[in-house]
């Protein structure tokens, strides 16, 4: 019989943290591993053929082991890189080794027979890019600012007249740099007078600064929806940029035609679990008023007021006990 929760995160992950106590408070049997272990620290064998047409064998860590067939949900958090494993390599042999281990555990582990994801790693990588993320949203009735993705500077010069106000945001953070550490880039305003050529080297993604009288934050784990308005000191731009510690959280109620938009959203994309970012722009009453900015299929939500029901959402949802809509 199934009941395994296998959790596919890096060492370091507070809020996998949080979901794996739930679990142990529940009894639920578990097993945490970070798949770039792979070698002393993490081995497997998986077997399939005639008359078992769905993978079997045995995954085995420093502290733990799992029988495949036993694994009923697994939670994809923030495994470690493949490429940090192989960093040590020659770049032909790290290149190939990171493929291999990435088509061979990577692809066993996508594949557990009967388990719940959350979410599955390849419907994260599918949700992560932000051009797809924006036109579902609009497809569904969702309000979004209006966006232009480009490396033509003239396009981008027009699109700043048209808009008066524009500015500009990544498709994804920074990797992290020589020194190990990660930056940021965040979202900027920016003025049509210093486009030039550089802007003609990559992809830049522009919208119309919506003129936002608060952020929320709404965090949806299966049928379960938690929403958190979030006010910055100074009215910032992008309230992620600051000091976390003096945000100020309000709880918000979701109006019913939004909430069901984000079901749709998440089922559109096969996701059980999403991080919401909208900008208000009136009352919250209102779905007009709710402009949908992004949403990050493996969000955190840690930091939230509310993480403590989250987390028991989470809980739920791996184990197959989460309430009726």
């Amino acid at each position: 019989m199934t009941s395994t929760v296998l959790v596919l995160t890096a060492l370091e992950d507070v809020t996998a943290d949080l979901v794996i106590g739930a679990l142990n408070e529940r009894e639920v049997p578990l097993v945490r591993a970070d798949p770039a272990d792979l070698g002393a620290g993490l081995s497997f064998g998986a077997r399939i053929g005639a008359g078992a047409p769905a993978w079997g064998g045995r995954l085995v860590t420093a502290s733990r082991e799992v029988e495949l067939g036993e694994v009923a949900a697994v939670y994809y958090r923030r495994p470690t890189p493949w490429a940090a494993r192989y960093g040590h390599l020659p770049a032909q042999q790290r290149d190939f080794a990171v493929a291999e281990a990435r088509h061979g555990l990577g692809g066993i582990l996508h594949s557990l027979h009967g388990a719940r994801y959350v979410n599955h790693p390849l419907a994260v990588a599918r949700a992560e890019f932000k051009p797809s993320q924006l036109q579902l949203a609009a497809q569904l009735g969702l309000t979004i600012p209006p966006t232009l993705v480009t490396n033509d500077v003239e396009a981008a010069g027009k699109f700043a007249a048209e808009h008066g106000h524009v500015i500009y945001k990544p498709f994804r953070g920074l990797p992290a740099g020589e020194d190990g550490h990660a930056g940021a880039i965040w979202a900027q305003r920016v003025d049509a007078d210093t486009f030039d050529d550089s802007l003609t080297v990559m992809p830049h993604l522009f919208q119309a600064e919506v003129p936002k009288t608060g952020d929320v934050r709404v965090t949806v784990v299966g049928h379960q929806v938690f929403a958190s308005r979030i006010e910055a000191p100074g009215g910032a731009l992008d309230w992620r940029r600051g000091d976390w510690n003096d945000l100020v959280h309000t709880p918000i109620a979701v109006p019913g035609p939004v909430k069901a938009l984000l079901h749709r959203y998440l089922d559109g994309l096969d996701l059980v679990f999403g991080c919401f970012d909208f900008a208000l722009t009136g009352a919250a009453a209102d779905p007009a008023s709710w402009v949908f900015i992004e949403c990050n299929p493996n969000g955190q939500w840690g930091w939230l007021p509310d993480a403590p029901a989250i987390t028991t959402a989470f809980a739920d949802i791996l184990t197959r006990k989460e309430a009726a809509p």
